[in-house]
Order: C-alpha cells, then structure tokens, then sequence
C-alpha cells in the first residue's frame, strides 16, 4: 500500500478561507502540482465579517483566501454555490429536524458539494484532482483502487465527515494534511513561514450556516413555534417545549422541567416524535443502546459481503466502539459489543477496519439495551 502517486496534476484546491485548507493548498503547489485557488460562495447573502471563530464564507473569507492564493502564486476563483448548498446541505438540514432527526451538515456538504457538485465542474474543467485541507488519507493500493484512511494524527483525524465518499470521489480527492502527526501550532508556524495572513486566524466551528451558533433560534425562525408535551418514560406529562424540533437525543440541558426526577438524577431526552409533537425524557441508562438500523449507505469502495466485524464512529469527535454490521436487504445492521450512548436517528455511523474507512450510512433507528423508547 502506498502513498497516492505524485505525478503532476491538475488540482482545485477547496480554499475556505482559513488555515488548513490555505496550507493543503501550498503544499500541493510546492510538490508541484498545477495548482488554482477556489473559493465556494455559499451563502446568498454573506455577512461582511465574521463573529470569532463562528461562521465562514463571509467577504472577509473570501478575501483572506484570495490573499493566501496570491501568496502561494496560484490563479484564484469565486465559484457561487449558494443555490446548490441552500437545497443540498441547509433545507435538508432543516427537513431531518423537522422529521425529529439530528443531521450533520458536514458530512452533507462534503457528499453534495465539495465531491459532487464542486467536483464535477472540476472535472468538466480539465482538472484532475480536488484538493481540501481535511485530516484525512488517501492512498493507493498496488492495483491502482484507492482506500480512504484515518489521518497519521488521530488527534485531528476527519475522516468522519468523508464517510460519505464512494470510489469515483476518493479517486479524485487529494488531502495533503493527512500525513501531518504535528499540534495546531506547528500548522499555524507553517502557515507562517509560508507568508499566510491566516496563520493566527480562529478556526471556525459549529453548523458554518449558522454564525450565532444558536441552531434551535434558527430553526425557530424557519419552522414557527409549536408547543407540545415534555413526557416521562411512562407517559406522565412533566413540562411543555416550544418545538420538538429544538431537541436532540441524549440532551441534558434546556429540558425546562420543573419537577425534579424521583431520583433525583438528570434527566435526559429519549425520543422525539414530530408526530404528535412530543419530546420522551428519562435517565441516563434509558440512552443505552445496543443496536442500530441506518439507511442510505455509502461505500468507500466495494461493499461488504456478509456480517464482519469493524470499529463504528457515531460522531465527529467521538471515539470508536467494536461492533458487527452486517448488509440486509439494502440497511445496514450494526451491533455493538458494549452499549453506547446519544445515538440519535439523523447521525451518521461510520465503520472502519483498522484505519480504513469502509463507509458510511445515516441511522435510521436504535434498539435500546434497557426498556425505553426505540
């Protein structure tokens, strides 16, 4: 297994504006790729700064990125995708909410913008290659196929939210951080060296369409307010809410509930039924969850035959359980070896085999370990 081959490509190099993708981008110049800058406009309306680390592709974004390219010494492009990512990534976003789902965005703008709709116009352009600043690997097996693995650096490893590339994607990608085993710093005194303006500019984070970070205010905004019951396990109603929408499985606080639990322990939500607009709270244990059904599975390459065992990923920054999965009639069945916690339908779970990602599938419901909602 090797490294994927470095001959000269033509590459689009993803610039966000910040200092990962900034440094992904000079490193691929410097192993002398033909390189040109993009920056994706995807908001119809950007705001001219951004607020801290919250938000990203704002003016001052696409500036900072501009400037990057121009230090680097490659071309640079505004390509405006606002339309695609407002039906793509944020209606859909706001769809799974509605649905009582809990949706990652990311893993949708990396399916349906960075490697379908951004990736296709490369490629109808003549270019080889996209290139991102994401903390992941691709490399190349003896017979030319192409395997998508965890960064050297598991610290800062994304290939989470790139479990939703299938071959054709992974055969076009080009992440020049994978390889990176050094701290943030060392980026940032990269970037440095480099001459990069952004080499101390935050990091953003959060939901990037969502500046604020206030997502239930958001959701708020575009679905109304509609009250409904805060229950117990039993039924019992505790509190009301101003929207099921507002909640995720597994969230402990912003319950509103008044009466304390029997027990005396935090509460937690169980269940949210946009059916009858009703949110299900109980303890901790009641989140256990020993098994999981996910839909809509995409592959990292050939898919798996039969039932084997893999570590699973159910979020972005969370650790690895062993579990066995197994394809059924098109679903992905997965069983974990130990309970796990906050799985909610709408997340992503990613398997793995070592370091290698096998794919991704989007949970569509759990099985709990103790008698709670399903």
């Amino acid at each position: 297994m090797t490294e994927t081959p470095q001959r000269p490509l033509r590459v689009l190099a993803a610039m966000s504006g910040g200092v990962d993708s900034a440094v992904a981008a000079a490193r691929a110049a410097e192993a002398g790729h033909d390189v040109t800058g993009v920056h994706l406009a995807l908001s119809a309306n950007p705001q001219s700064f951004r607020t801290g680390a919250r938000g990203c592709c704002t003016i001052e974004d696409s500036r900072d990125a501009r400037r990057a390219a121009d230090v680097i010494g490659i071309p640079f492009y505004v390509w405006d995708l606002a339309d695609r990512f407002r039906e793509d990534v944020v209606e859909d976003f706001i769809a799974e909410y509605e649905a009582g789902r809990t949706p990652n965005p990311c893993l949708r703008c990396n399916e349906k913008i960075k490697f379908a709709a951004l990736l296709d116009k490369a490629l109808a352009l003549g270019f080889d290659a996209v290139c991102t600043g994401h903390y992941a690997k691709v490399v190349t097996l003896d017979d030319g196929t192409r395997e998508l693995h965890r960064a050297s650096d598991m610290a800062k490893d994304q290939s989470y939210v790139l479990g939703v590339l299938d071959d054709r994607q992974l055969a076009h990608a080009m992440f020049p951080l994978g390889d990176t085993v050094t701290t943030k710093d060392e980026i940032r005194a990269e970037a440095e060296r480099r001459g990069l303006a952004v080499a101390k500019k935050p990091d953003s984070h959060d939901i990037c369409f969502i500046a604020d970070g206030d997502t239930q205010g958001f959701l708020a905004q575009r679905l109304g307010t509609s009250e409904g019951d805060i229950v117990d396990e039993s039924g019992a109603r505790l509190g009301t809410h101003d929207g099921a929408y507002g909640f995720t499985i597994g969230q402990r606080k912003g319950l509103r509930i008044g009466t304390p639990a029997p027990d005396g322990k935090p509460r937690y939500v169980l269940d949210i039924s946009p059916v009858d607009n009703t949110v299900t709270v109980g303890p901790a244990s009641s989140l256990d969850v020993d098994g999981l059904t996910a839909v809509k599975p995409r592959w990292c390459g050939a898919a798996p035959v039969g039932s084997a065992s893999y570590t699973a990923q159910l979020r972005a920054h969370g650790g690895e359980s062993e579990v066995v999965a197994e394809l059924v009639d098109g679903e992905l069945r997965v069983d974990f070896a130990e309970p796990v916690r906050g799985v909610a339908p709408g997340q992503a779970v990613v398997l793995y085999d070592g370091t290698r990602v096998v794919g991704s599938a989007t949970i569509a419901s759990t099985t709990r370990a103790s008698s709670a909602v399903a």
